[in-house]
């Protein structure tokens, strides 16, 4: 989507309003021995009271409210009835629409107490979305985020899920452009445009830059099993910085 009026903006900001406050609560409301559906339920509860609709549910049929990943688990995890425990690596990704715009963003939690490498994984995702962020700017190649993202996690000692990637965002989920790529992709000579809309997430592991789809349609993991983080907010290109609509 590319903004091409205050109407638009507006309208972004809105949803992405209802995207963070989702997050904002099923963050606080986090515990271990909660199942992920109960944790669905309170991200339910915020869509509803802002008139807003789970996006996933509306564009692709996806089973839960928002997508609730643990561990190994990169993305789209269902809820259901996996209890949480101390030490898991939570996923919360929401996707709001609300008036016809739709918003995206998530953020890892590391369940206390958890391991030096899980927490040393959720924050990386966290400092390389905002180094990659500095590159984020109308004219500048889309590479120049791939790169920041890619050296930040590299040089942490994890690796950048290549799968994975982020894409336009406005009217419908997935947007053009449609591969926002983490890592330095010289064949990418795309630039960003003034006024695009999108959303943008480092989604890295510990060990392998590989996943794999699970039996459930859904889930994608980590080919070794081993932890994911994921860290993505939806942003409207400028000639300057960013401006992020999902800002808690």
């Amino acid at each position: 989507m590319s903004i091409r009026s205050k109407r638009d903006l507006d309208g972004m900001r809105a949803a992405g309003r209802v995207v963070a406050a989702a997050i904002r609560a099923m963050r606080c409301g986090v515990r271990p021995g909660m199942t992920t559906s109960e944790l669905d339920a309170i991200g339910r509860q915020v869509l509803e009271e802002y008139g807003a609709r789970s996006a996933p549910q509306l564009v692709y049929g996806f089973p839960g409210v928002c997508c609730l990943s643990v561990n190994d688990e990169a993305v789209h995890g269902v809820p259901g009835s996996r209890v949480l425990a101390a030490g898991d690596l939570l996923k919360i990704d929401v996707t709001a629409e609300l008036n016809g715009y739709i918003a995206d963003a998530a953020l890892s939690v590391a369940i206390p107490p958890a391991s030096p490498d899980v927490e040393a994984l959720t924050e990386c995702s966290r400092n390389a979305f905002y180094k990659g962020l500095r590159h984020v700017q109308a004219g500048k190649p889309l590479r120049g985020w791939g790169r920041a993202v890619e050296h930040e996690v590299n040089s942490a000692g994890f690796e950048v899920l290549r799968n994975l990637c982020g894409h336009g965002v406005g009217r419908t989920i997935h947007e053009e452009p449609r591969n926002i790529f983490n890592y330095d992709e010289p064949g990418t000579g795309q630039r960003f445009m003034e006024g695009s809309v999108i959303a943008i997430e480092p989604i890295i592991s510990l060990t392998t830059n590989d996943v794999v789809a699970d039996a459930d349609g859904w889930t994608l993991r980590t080919a070794d099993g081993s932890p994911a983080a994921h860290f993505e907010h939806t942003v409207v290109v400028t000639k300057g910085q960013p401006i992020v609509l999902t800002a808690a």
